[in-house]
């Protein structure tokens, strides 16, 4: 039996023990009235590991910020923006399925997002008194005037994470690209513009994958595009669809008109759960395998970039990722 004092010990030692953890780490202070904000919006979100992600690169910087997570219908995503302007927001990352529709949301559109036509970063931004838009962590108080920046920062992050996770040089490769959506119209003009042989784009909606099909060919006239599978062996497989979130998803490509016996690698951009029902087929058909969790991380590291104005720690972001998806 434990006497009082004893109980009343311990309750101390839990409470000095939650206070450290709260202080030290991952992060050196508590929130307070100076702590700024970031934030991903998504519709689902729950699935999420940018705040993992973000919230140990932030902290690895030292700096006084937190990045969270809301599950924001599309029907509200005009408010919601809005809502994070006025609060004096940082920044925000967009994940499916507001990518597109944040296109003509923002205020401003880099280049970045003009060129491959959707946002998934959002950068807040301040006037001075000079007339100059300045990124908000520039100012110690509220500017008077504030605009949302739109950047797209998962183009790059795609080929890179092909590069790095699984040793693919787009250039010169045929490949099945699955999806014409937010993420699919970004990876296929993102394709194109790194000289694939060829691309096969399948999609859901026909008319959607055809849509897409005009506008890389419009855009890169030399591209040979068709909308649908291929005959012969491909390179690559790129899922740019949500099917495989779920685990009673089907797989998102007709089993009948393809197999993965017909292609060498396999590349899903889901990273949650980290292996889908796609990945265990290709396993099993023998293809080299990569899921999203290094799309992810160069996407973030970059975002952070845009809003910090420093290098992002690598490291740590993908150390916090890889502890969040694979436990």
């Amino acid at each position: 039996m434990i006497g009082p004092g004893l109980r009343k010990s311990s309750f101390e030692l839990c409470g000095r023990l939650a206070y450290n953890l709260r202080v030290s780490g991952p992060f050196a202070q508590a929130i307070n009235a100076t702590t700024r904000y970031c934030a991903v919006y998504g519709y689902p979100i729950k699935h999420s590991a940018s705040p993992a992600m973000q919230n140990a690169g932030i902290a690895e910087l030292g700096l006084n910020w937190r990045y969270l997570a809301f599950e924001v219908h599309p029907n509200e995503l005009r408010e919601a923006i809005a809502g994070a302007k006025a609060m004096n927001y940082i920044g925000l990352n967009l994940t499916v399925p507001h990518k597109l529709l944040a296109v003509d949301i923002v205020d401003e559109k880099h280049k970045s997002a003009a060129s491959w036509g959707a946002v998934n970063t959002i950068r807040f931004e301040g006037k001075d008194p000079s007339g100059e838009w300045r990124p908000l962590r520039e100012f110690p108080d509220s500017p008077r005037e504030v605009r949302s920046h739109g950047f797209n920062t998962d183009a790059d992050a795609i080929t890179r994470a092909l590069r790095e996770d699984l040793g693919v040089e787009p250039a010169g490769k045929r490949v099945l690209l699955l999806g014409a959506g937010g993420a699919g119209r970004t990876a296929g003009l993102k394709m194109a513009s790194e000289n694939v042989a060829e691309l096969f784009l399948v999609n859901r909606t026909q008319a959607k994958a055809e849509q897409l099909a005009a506008e890389i060919s419009e855009r890169y006239p030399n591209a040979r595009v068709k909308t649908d599978y291929p005959k012969t062996n491909v390179d690559l497989v790129l899922n740019a669809t949500s099917l495989g979130l779920k685990s009673t998803d089907l797989l998102p490509f007709d089993e009948s008109r393809f197999s993965l016996r017909q292609t060498a690698a396999v590349y899903d951009m889901i990273y949650r759960p980290a292996e889908t029902s796609l990945l265990k087929a290709a396993k099993s058909a023998g293809c080299h395998t990569a899921n999203g969790l290094g799309m992810l991380l160069y996407q973030g590291a970059r975002a952070l970039e845009i809003w910090t104005g420093q290098a992002a720690p690598l490291v740590a972001m993908r150390s916090a990722l890889e502890q969040n998806v694979y436990g």
